[in-house]
């Protein structure tokens, strides 16, 4: 494995190599209370969306992390944030997390196809044996959609996190392996053509485009 910024661009979103240039973008989005309710990162201000990148490149840099902003694809507005973390060379693994976007952009396509662009890099590029993924146990939400895209739940780690209020967090754990992402991405891809089909049938719907006959 040698993991290094990349730029992976799909049809809905373009992750890019996160930099302190992003900051204020970045905050723009993150300025909303909600984005933050499940996680143990509290972004209040700018100086403490400073202090996230900061950290973020330091990992980065330490070759533990591999931060990306994610990006509309076709017009370069920034909505979000993801990264590769805890990044192990040794015994080939990494987790996908600290992933938070637009809420206008969830359930889109948007937080579906960033997986699929960041699985394809970990298994077929960095190679991958083993992919991590965590959630707050209370995250429901979270906890289905990980599952959706094929990862298969290991356990829950009690007590695991302390949040920014204090509470302590029971953290679920999934992976995915090697040998299962041939199915997991045949799943995404099929999910992402799907909902390709039924955005233009929306579109030709309200006249935007012509149905095909």
């Amino acid at each position: 494995m040698k993991v290094s910024p990349v730029t992976l661009s799909g049809r809905l979103v373009r992750l890019v190599p996160l930099t302190s240039e992003h900051v204020a973008p970045l905050y723009a989005v993150a300025s909303d209370p909600e984005l933050w309710r499940w996680t143990v990162s509290r972004i209040a201000s700018v100086d403490d969306m400073r202090a996230y990148v900061a950290s973020a490149l330091e990992a980065q840099r330490a070759g533990t992390a591999l931060p990306f902003v994610t990006t509309d694809a076709a017009t370069g507005e920034v909505i979000g944030s993801t990264r590769f973390g805890n990044i192990d060379l040794d015994n080939r693994r990494a987790e996908i997390g600290w992933t938070w976007l637009r809420r206008d952009r969830q359930r889109t396509g948007c937080n579906t196809e960033a997986k699929l662009l960041m699985l394809r890099h970990a298994f077929d590029v960095l190679g991958c044996i083993r992919v991590e993924l965590k959630t707050d146990a209370l995250n429901q939400q979270s906890r289905v959609a990980i599952l959706g895209i094929g990862a298969v739940e290991e356990g829950i780690l009690r007590s695991h996190m302390v949040t920014a209020s204090g509470r302590l967090r029971d953290s679920v754990y999934y992976s995915i392996l090697d040998r299962e992402w041939p199915a997991v991405r045949a799943r995404l891809e099929e999910r992402m053509t799907k909902g390709a089909r039924g955005a233009r049938s929306a579109r030709g719907a309200r006249g935007g485009e012509p149905r095909a006959p």
